[in-house]
Parts: structure tokens; C-alpha cells; sequence
């Protein structure tokens, strides 16, 4: 029998991260979170850049945030 501290795992498959979410037309929240995102991106700060995505992604984009 081998000893499986040295004997290899099932491969790993990975998908491709997602596309950065769109924002809604008009919406200003959207439009000030892609501005974030983008000078997130910019200075390096992926965790922030992530944090925006997840924002747009999750933004209800009611009548209330249109222009």
C-alpha cells in the first residue's frame, strides 16, 4: 500500500472568473461604483476593485438611484 502523504489528489478544475458586471443604464450608484472599480484596478487594490463588482452585481437598481 502507498503512502498518501506522497500519492496525488483528483486533478483540479477551475472555471474562468466571470466578466466584470455592467452597470444598469442610468443608474447612479452603478456609475460612481464603476469609477471606484476602475481606479481600484488602477492603483492595484484588486480586493476593492472585487468589492465594487460585487456591489454593482448586487445593486437593486431601483427608480429611486436613475437619473
Amino acid at each position: 500500500m502507498s503512502d498518501p502523504r506522497t500519492t496525488m489528489g483528483d486533478p483540479v478544475h477551475l472555471a474562468l472568473p466571470h466578466a466584470p458586471p455592467q452597470p444598469a443604464k442610468g443608474c447612479r450608484v452603478c456609475a460612481e461604483l464603476v469609477v471606484r472599480r476602475r481606479a481600484a484596478w488602477q492603483r492595484g487594490d484588486l480586493s476593492a476593485a472585487t468589492d465594487a463588482s460585487v456591489a454593482i452585481r448586487h445593486h437593486p437598481h431601483r427608480g429611486r438611484h436613475r437619473l
